[in-house]
């Protein structure tokens, strides 16, 4: 599958940030480097107060996190939501695992992805969408190989390389 949709759908996340609701709290930068990326789909969360709050500030990190379906629901797993310093007392487990939420049909694709086709649920982006609610946008991708991991370097390289080459040839 082609890289187009993901991109684009990102040029969309980064060109609402125009509006003072919705706004990228984190994203994973590695995802498209580790793994090939076949469709995505946005979940929502279920999170305490505290996280929310933190949130808002900005303090996440779903750079080591994948998502996994259990018992029948879908858990984000070591995603970090930094401690909320004004909720003292009750304050949230900054690494727990969170549910999240996606239709009856996207969690059975998910899961036989996952159970049948040994893909990888991994999350792409956290974010507030125009309604201020936190929403977590996974791709349902391929862990690629060492040896595809080189190709995407080398073909990055290169294209680097092209368009430093295409500045100079413009005397």
């Amino acid at each position: 599958m082609d890289f187009a949709l993901p991109v684009a759908y990102f040029g969309k996340i980064m060109a609402q940030k125009s509006d003072p609701n919705s706004k990228l709290i984190a994203e994973n930068r590695r995802a498209r480097f580790d793994y090939a990326i076949e469709s995505d789909i946005e979940a929502g969360i279920i999170l305490q107060g505290s996280e929310v709050k933190s949130l808002r500030q900005g303090g996440a990190n779903i750079g080591e996190s994948y998502a996994s379906v259990e018992g029948g629901e879908l858990w984000l797993i070591n995603g970090y939501i930094a401690p909320y310093l004004q909720a003292k007392t009750w304050g949230h487990e900054e690494r727990r695992r969170r549910k999240l939420l996606v239709s009856r049909k996207e969690l059975g694709r998910l899961w036989n992805a996952t159970a049948r086709e040994g893909m990888t649920i991994v999350p792409i982006a956290m974010y507030f969408n125009d309604r201020g609610i936190v929403k977590l946008k996974l791709g349902v991708a391929k862990g690629k190989k060492l040896a595809d991991k080189r190709a995407t370097e080398a073909k990055r390289d290169w294209d680097r390389e092209k368009s430093r080459l295409l500045k100079h040839s413009h005397h």
